[in-house]
């Protein structure tokens, strides 16, 4: 499980650092994709599949809204293996897609790592910490308590 978020420096060859409480449990044989709301995903090789399914709701029918997820993700991915130091280079299309600057957040969210852009995490952290209680009130609805 990820758990926990750092703030990461981006070097001038488009490369960062993978905390190292996520390096153990990601492995070597990694993926890096566009993901929602304007941020990365980093995930084991092994285990998008099984992300894939939870986004799909485990689909089999390829219908239209499964294609259209599968575009976007797998369209996006790359894989990627990091150096000696748990260093991965960010391809320039994530880099512009989740408009990355000098420094990143690494945000470990259960079964993904998700990679944003400073300030566009700071503010969503500002967001989501006001609309928590509601978000959770939600939820407990939907699941019928």
């Amino acid at each position: 499980m990820f758990v926990g978020t750092y703030l990461v420096s981006v070097t001038s060859g488009k490369r960062i650092s993978i905390p190292s409480v996520f390096r153990e449990n990601l492995g070597k044989e990694l993926i890096l994709s566009q993901w929602y709301e304007e941020c990365l995903v980093l995930v084991a090789r092994s285990s998008l599949n099984t992300l894939l399914g939870r986004v799909t709701g485990g689909k089999g029918t390829i219908i239209e809204p499964v294609r259209k997820t599968e575009h976007f993700i797998f369209a996006s991915s790359y894989e990627v293996v990091p150096d000696e130091q748990g260093r991965i280079v960010i391809p320039d299309r994530l880099i512009n897609y989740a408009k990355l600057g000098s420094q990143v957040y690494f945000l470990g969210v259960g079964d993904r790592v998700e990679v944003w852009n400073k300030e566009i995490w700071e503010g969503r952290e500002r967001e989501v910490a006001k609309e928590a209680a509601s978000y959770i009130e939600e939820l407990a609805k939907r699941n019928g308590h």
